[in-house]
């Protein structure tokens, strides 16, 4: 599920839980060097890294639009009106989550491994992975949620089996 669909599924709180713990102050134990953060930046760039997040402003946008929307919806049109303004001015902030994914990248990986990584995604063979693992993604996530639900109706069926063994009928 993209961040997108989870932020349209209502999970917000979650998601940013998630993003804080991931990008949060204890996430920052050294401090690496710039080449490390621009090769860092370069990887991102090329694979797109922080695509993901692009929701995220519209999202927060939409769900204090909403807040208010609910107290008076009469104010509709001023708050369209606001939160298409806010999305727009709020835009450059997006920065700020590429910077920080970038500096994820450079504590986590020497400027050597990064250059390395780098040269891999610029490689016919790194270029197509980018290009088809979405799509491998998304087909893992549907094989394995089907696959759950299968199994759990295996598992709804052999736990009432068994607990009729035990003199409860489920």
């Amino acid at each position: 599920m993209s961040v997108f669909q989870a932020l349209q599924r209502g999970a917000r709180p979650a998601a940013i839980a998630v993003f804080l713990i991931a990008f949060g102050p204890a996430a920052h134990a050294q401090q690496p060097s710039a080449a490390s953060i621009a090769t860092a930046k370069e990887l991102i760039a090329t694979t797109s890294a922080t695509t993901m997040f692009n929701p995220l402003i519209a999202g927060v946008v939409e769900q204090a639009k909403l807040l208010y929307l609910q107290q008076n919806p009469a104010l509709a049109t001023d708050l369209n009106e606001v939160a298409a303004k806010m999305r727009t001015d709020l835009q450059p902030r997006f920065g700020e989550i590429s910077n920080e994914v970038a500096l994820l990248y450079a504590q986590k990986f020497t400027e050597q491994e990064l250059k390395e990584i780098l040269a891999f995604y610029k490689t016919l063979t790194g270029q197509k992975l980018l290009k088809t693992q979405p799509d491998i993604i998304a087909s893992s996530m549907d094989f394995a949620r089907n696959w759950a639900n299968k199994l759990s109706e295996e598992v709804v069926v052999k736990m009432r089996e068994e607990m009729k063994k035990k003199g409860h009928n489920l």
